[in-house]
């Protein structure tokens, strides 16, 4: 099948089955010492990603040519070419750095956008057994079972996962209010921890990237929760990242709180 025949249906079973034969790729290289390079910023790239990376565009671009392709492994300037109405945009490793420490907590991240929206989306976590999917007409799901962002309030004590640089702060500030937890390294996978509702919420620092989020994006609107920034505005996909301020992700009902913690942190 090829073309804008393809329901989301099919495009999420497309991304589903890509996503597994990448993360048994990757998981190939796990705990075996891959040969590793250093991109912008100091960035580390392992032959893991590359492999990973050849493995989901064999796939994902094999069956559908028409669409676009963006991956954190292309080009910064073949990226920037990709506006066609639909298009992947992949991440084969989200959690590099993690990956070559031997933690678990890495992810592969894969999603289809229509007209700059996410509308099916996968993140596969190999070393863990958890698959998260949605579609943009669909429920959240975890391995196949429907999840949902956590029913917590701003007058319970919320599980939130920080950054570093933010924890101390938000203890000065929030006390007893926020259990502070240790940032997720992969931003793709903490923000599916949100959407089944293992984490009450994060803050994610300026600076992400499309194919960071993209299907967490999804996976989260479709459990009940929200990714936007501290104004209440979605991610805008196609942008510069310099054009993304902190963002928060959260329930619904956390949503105006997370957003006032993450402007008093910015402060």
């Amino acid at each position: 099948m090829d073309g804008f025949s393809a329901s989301l249906a099919d495009d999420l079973e497309l991304l589903r089955d890509a996503a597994l034969r990448a993360g048994d790729v990757a998981m190939g290289y796990f705990r075996k010492d891959p040969q590793v390079w250093y991109k912008h910023g100091n960035s580390p790239v392992s032959e893991a990603d590359y492999a990973a990376d050849r493995c989901l565009e064999e796939r994902l671009a094999g069956a559908r040519p028409d669409y676009g392709w963006v991956s954190e492994e292309m080009p910064a300037s073949d990226r920037a070419a990709e506006v066609r109405h639909r298009v992947f945009v992949v991440d084969p490793i989200d959690g590099t750095r993690a990956f070559l420490r031997g933690e678990d907590v890495w992810c592969v991240s894969v999603a289809v956008l229509e007209a700059g929206v996410p509308v099916a989306g996968v993140i596969h976590v190999p070393a863990r057994g958890e698959t998260f999917e949605a579609t943009a007409d669909g429920s959240a799901l975890l391995n196949g079972v429907p999840c949902s962002a956590s029913a917590a309030t701003s007058a319970t004590r919320m599980r939130l996962s920080l950054p570093d640089s933010m924890r101390k702060k938000i203890a000065d500030a929030e006390g007893d209010a926020v259990e502070a937890l240790a940032a997720i390294p992969s931003l793709a996978y903490r923000l599916a921890l949100v959407a089944c509702g293992r984490l009450d919420g994060t803050i994610v620092r300026p600076r992400a990237n499309d194919w960071d989020v993209a299907a967490a994006d999804l996976i989260l609107e479709r459990s009940g929760g929200r990714f936007e920034d501290v104004e209440g505005r979605r991610w805008r996909y196609g942008e510069e990242t310099t054009a993304h301020a902190v963002m928060i992700a959260g329930p619904l009902g956390l949503a105006p709180r997370l957003r006032d913690i993450a402007r008093s942190l910015a402060a």
